[in-house]
């Protein structure tokens, strides 16, 4: 029976996948073996082993590898500090280099690599991308978390393409959904609920359930092209409607201003400043507010024809994901 290693099982995907995979039936339901720094969620599951390790390290990966006949790499760092530019390299590109390495000496069949929509879905033009999109360095060249995602697939990609792995790279839009308890990917939900946008960017953005996600991995292990990039996406919109989406379904009333983006980063310094000044903190980084004003369009045509993708009713997934982070704060909706 097949041995399958998911990196990354504790984050908000990586829940989701083992919960699939747990639920998909033999033999994909066991044995699965997780790598984490935090322990095993899963302890009373005997189909679930734990290997302790960090995916920087290449003796922890190379245990973890050992045996497996597939890999799901989902292990990432969310940041949008270029602070934290660093890190997040040594997870995206020296942690997949571990992978792939413990991999040439392992019976590993498979690498299922979690990238990123934003390495080619992402424009300053309402444009909707495919897979053939160029990388889009030109717009992302100072955020280092898709800078590392573009660097992690040309490393993982060059492996198939020098005939040393079987490598497929799935790219999902923003996740959204239940589950988000480290609030990696669901935050900008959460600062619309307690009202700390102050505006409407004029950009655009597609988001997907972390569920659909979740099954879109899991059907890549069979029916993915070796080689091939998926874009997983959901629903394109643009943040206006998005906004209006979210306060029907919350109660929570959008921000009604529009703002050039050139005034929306001038009014942010300046509150930035102010918030110092009386001892707080503005809530909007320079990043966030740029990322608003850019179009994150895809189209996932290629993963629901070649890896059966499903998106669900956007509106399901928006309401399960301000159902979750109510539940966890113990809030009552707004008006």
């Amino acid at each position: 029976m097949t041995q399958i290693l998911v990196t990354g099982a504790t984050g908000f995907l990586g829940r989701h996948v083992i919960h699939t995979l747990l639920g998909t039936g033999a033999p994909l339901a066991c044995p699965i073996r997780i790598l984490s720094r935090s322990g095993n969620p899963w302890p009373n599951d005997p189909r679930v082993e734990h290997v302790g390790g960090d995916i920087t390290d290449a003796t922890a990966v190379r245990k973890a590898v050992a045996g497996a006949g597939v890999v799901l790499h989902l292990a990432g760092l969310v940041k949008r500090d270029p602070g934290s530019a660093d890190a997040m390299r040594r997870t995206h590109v020296e942690g997949t280099r571990n992978v792939c390495e413990a991999a040439l000496g392992a019976p590993a069949t498979r690498i299922v690599v979690a990238s990123s929509s934003g390495t080619v879905a992402v424009s300053r033009d309402p444009v909707v991308h495919t897979e053939s999109a160029p990388y889009a360095t030109g717009v992302v060249d100072h955020w280092p978390y898709y800078l590392s995602k573009i660097e992690q697939e040309k490393l993982a990609l060059a492996y198939h393409e020098e005939g040393k792995l079987d490598v497929v790279v799935l790219n999902p839009s923003i996740l959204l959904g239940p589950g988000d308890i480290h609030r990696s990917s669901t935050d900008d939900v959460r600062a619309f609920l307690d009202r700390r946008i102050p505006n409407v960017p004029s950009g655009g953005l597609n988001f997907v359930d972390a569920r659909d996600t979740a099954r879109a991995f899991v059907s890549a292990i069979d029916r993915g092209r070796g080689g091939q990039r998926y874009l997983i996406g959901g629903h394109n919109m643009t943040i206006r409607a998005f906004f209006g989406f979210l306060e029907r379904i919350s109660g929570v009333r959008a921000p009604r201003l529009v703002l050039p983006e050139r005034i929306a980063r001038g009014g942010a310094a300046f509150l930035r400043r102010a918030y110092a000044i009386a001892g707080g903190r503005f809530p909007l980084d320079d990043a966030s507010i740029e990322m608003a004003y850019r179009y994150w369009y895809c189209d996932s045509a290629l993963a629901q024809k070649e890896l059966g993708f499903e998106a669900r009713p956007g509106d399901e997934t928006l309401r399960d994901t301000v159902g979750f982070i109510r539940n966890e704060a113990g809030t009552k909706p707004g008006r």
